[in-house]
This record gives C-alpha cells, structure tokens and sequence, in this order.
C-alpha cells in the first residue's frame, strides 16, 4: 500500500525560520515580523489576524522579493532526494503550511505532489486577505483527509512531519509522526523526533516502517 508523507514548512523544511520571516527580510522588516510571530506564538492573535497584519506590512512585495527569499532561505538538506524516494516507491509527498500558498507552491518543482498554503491575493497586493482563505492547524487535518481521497489511502497510510502546535492536530490524527526540530507542542505526540538538518535522517527513521 502507497504512502502519503505530509511535511509542515515553517521551522519543519526552513531550519529554524518560517516563510513570513524570510519574506520580510527582503523588505527590511525582520524586526516588525519578528513581533508578530511573537503575538502569534503566544496565541494573542489567530492566524487570520496575523495574515491581515502581514498583508499590510508587505504593501510593497513583489515577485522578486518572494523569489529571492525562497532562494536563500534556510531548507533542510536532503528535499529533493527525499520526495524523489517517496515517489520511486509509489508513495506521495505533500505539503501543509499556514504560510501564504504563493510561497508554499513554489515546493510543486522540487517534487511534492501537492502543496498547500493560506491563500492570499497576487503579488503584488492590489486585493485584501480574505480570512476565510487562511488554514488553520484544524484545517491542515481537512486537507490531510482530502488528500488520502485523492490518492487512494487512509490515515492509516499516512506520515505527518512537522514541528509546533500548528502540527498537533495533525499529530493527534495520524499513527504515524516525525517530530522534526520539534518544541513541547508536538514532540510528547510524535512517534519519532529528528534534531538536524538533513531531511533524509528524518525521512530514515520511517522509511521502511508500516
């Protein structure tokens, strides 16, 4: 039976940074992203108002800020050989991020068979964020679920990679779970934890495990 490996991207494939951070370092703005992640994480504001605070905070992105912060962002090593495993032996790869889907999308070329990502308008913003459009860690399980629909498995088949609370619903639903440079939201639910930066030693500790 194939195997579905979902991966979370914030802190879980970038080491130690999130999409939003990388982005506002190419606008000069780590200090103003740095608070509110801080809000975020303490669970002062919701992932919708976080994404309406970022959306103003980005009014002058354009599509080379976005590229170059995926380019020079801090990914495990290891992706592509990963996902390109995973698909030798049938299996798919997918990615689920609160993250803007611009940014999240952009992992389609390296091999994943789906990404997932908070939908906002295109850069460069001439439209609001509609919060309607921003996951959650709940919807992360809905669109786990969808995608076992879509390839012909259960949960049952599945492996959740990821690393804070926006994993631990994930976590609670799935058998199957690697902690990757984890905190105390998700590394007391994982069957497995990973501290490094090659996502092949994380991919190793499950590989060839039902």
């Amino acid at each position: 039976m194939a195997r579905l490996h979902l991966f979370d991207l914030d802190g879980t494939l970038l080491y130690g940074s999130a999409a939003p951070v990388e982005i506002s370092r190419q606008l000069g703005l780590a200090g103003e992203i740095a608070e509110l992640e801080r809000d975020f994480a303490s669970r002062r504001i919701d992932p919708p108002e976080f994404a309406l605070r970022v959306r103003e905070l980005w009014a002058d992105l354009t599509e080379a800020h976005v590229t170059a912060a995926f380019e020079g962002a801090p990914w495990l090593a290891g992706i592509r050989e990963v996902w390109a495993d995973i698909r030798s032996g049938g299996g798919y790869c997918a990615v689920i991020s609160l993250s803007p889907g611009f940014f999240v999308e952009r992992l389609l070329d390296w091999g994943a068979h789906a990404a997932y990502g908070s939908r906002f308008p295109a850069v460069p913003f001439r439209e609001p964020v509609d919060p309607a459009g921003i996951l959650s860690a709940a919807a992360k399980v809905t669109i786990a679920d969808e995608l076992c629909r879509t390839f012909g498995v259960s949960r049952a088949d599945c492996v959740a990679y990821g690393d804070s609370m926006s994993d631990a619903e994930l976590f609670g639903a799935l058998p199957v779970s690697v902690a990757v440079n984890a905190d105390h939201h998700v590394s007391g639910l994982a069957s497995y934890a990973y501290t490094g930066r090659d996502l092949r030693e994380a991919y190793e500790l499950v590989r060839n495990r039902r």
